[in-house]
C-alpha cells in the first residue's frame, strides 16, 4: 500500500505540465532536440554544448550536496532548486518513503566519461525557457553502471533543473540525432509527440481501446510487462505528462522523452519514458523507462 501525498505548494499541473506556480504557463506540446558542436549565429542566445555540459556538472554537484542534508525532501526550497515537472513529483514522493520507513529513492549521481549533449537551436526553445537533453553513464539505484537520458529545463533568471530522467534499457541505445548545418538537433515530429504521449496515458489509465491515437506500444514494451503487477497495488490514475523533449533521428524517426504524472493533489507515482518511433512506423519502441513511487 502507498500513501498518496500532495505537492504542498511545490508545483502544479497546468496544460499537463508540473511547474512552479510563479513561472509562466508552459506550452502543452513543447519542442525538444540535441547536438554535437553548434555554432550559434549572431543575435542568438542559449547555451553552447560546453555550457550545457557545465550546467549538468553543476546540477549534479548541487544534487549530491542536497542528498547529504537530513530529510532534504521536506524542504520545498530544496526541491524547487533541483527539480521541475515529473522530477519534482519524485522529490515529493520521498516523503512517502520517510513515512513508511523505506530508503530514499534518490541516490548520488557520479557520471563516468563525457556526457553527450543534445541541444536545440535557441530560436526553437519554448517561451518559458531553455532546455537540453543529456546522456550520461552512472550507477542506477541497484548499483549497476548504465546509460541514462536526462532533460533539463531553465526558466528565465533560474538555473537548469531536472525535468525527467530514466535509465536506458539493457541492450538498447540512444538513436543518432539528425543535426542541422550548425550542429543543433532538428525538431521531432511535433504532431506525433502528443499522440504518442496520449497512447501511453491511455494504456496506463485503461480508458480507450489501444491504438486510438494512431500509435501502439511495441509488444515487448516495458509498460506491457510492468502494468499487470503495478495495477494491483495502490495505483493512482495519471493526470497527464510533463514536457515532451525530443528530436528527429538521423534516419528520419522521432525520439521522445517525458514523464507521466498524477494530479498534484494525489501524487503516488511517476513513470518516465524514453521512446522511439521509427520513420514510417506506428509502433512505439521503448528505449528506456523507469517507475518511481
Amino acid at each position: 500500500m502507498a500513501l498518496v501525498v500532495g505537492l504542498s505548494g511545490c508545483g502544479a499541473v497546468t496544460d499537463m505540465v508540473a511547474h512552479r506556480a510563479d513561472t509562466p504557463s508552459p506550452v502543452s506540446s513543447p519542442r525538444p532536440t540535441p547536438s554535437a558542436a553548434p555554432t550559434p549565429s549572431a543575435g542568438e542566445t542559449g547555451p553552447t554544448i560546453a555550457q550545457a555540459r557545465q550546467a549538468l556538472r553543476e546540477w549534479v554537484g548541487r544534487y549530491n550536496a542536497t542528498l547529504r542534508k537530513p530529510k532534504w525532501w521536506n524542504r520545498n526550497d530544496r526541491l524547487d532548486a533541483l527539480f521541475v515537472e515529473a522530477a519534482l513529483h519524485e522529490g515529493v514522493l520521498e516523503r512517502n518513503h520517510e513515512i513508511f520507513g523505506s530508503k530514499p529513492g534518490h541516490t548520488p549521481i557520479r557520471p563516468t566519461g563525457t556526457p553527450t549533449i543534445y541541444l536545440p537551436r535557441p530560436e526553437r526553445q519554448r517561451p518559458i525557457g531553455e532546455w537540453f537533453i543529456a546522456q550520461a553513464t552512472y550507477k542506477d539505484t541497484k548499483g549497476h553502471a548504465r546509460p541514462h537520458v536526462l532533460a533539463f529545463l531553465r526558466s528565465p533568471g533560474q538555473s537548469f533543473r531536472l525535468a525527467v530522467a530514466t535509465p536506458i534499457h539493457w541492450g538498447e541505445r540512444m538513436p543518432k540525432p539528425r543535426l542541422d548545418a550548425d550542429g543543433y538537433v532538428t525538431d521531432m515530429d511535433t504532431l506525433m509527440a502528443p499522440a504518442v504521449a496520449e497512447e501511453y496515458l491511455n494504456f496506463w489509465n485503461h480508458e480507450k481501446k489501444e491504438g486510438v491515437s494512431g500509435y501502439r506500444l511495441a509488444k515487448d514494451s516495458y509498460s506491457r510487462k510492468a502494468f499487470p503487477a503495478v495495477y494491483k497495488g495502490a495505483y493512482v490514475e495519471f493526470a497527464g505528462h510533463g514536457s515532451i523533449f525530443g528530436f528527429r533521428t538521423a534516419d528520419g524517426g522521432s525520439f521522445f522523452l517525458f514523464g507521466m504524472v498524477n494530479d498534484p493533489e494525489h501524487v503516488n507515482q511517476v513513470l518516465r519514458e524514453a521512446l522511439l518511433v521509427p520513420r514510417g512506423s506506428r509502433t512505439i519502441q521503448e528505449l528506456g523507462a523507469d517507475w518511481f513511487s
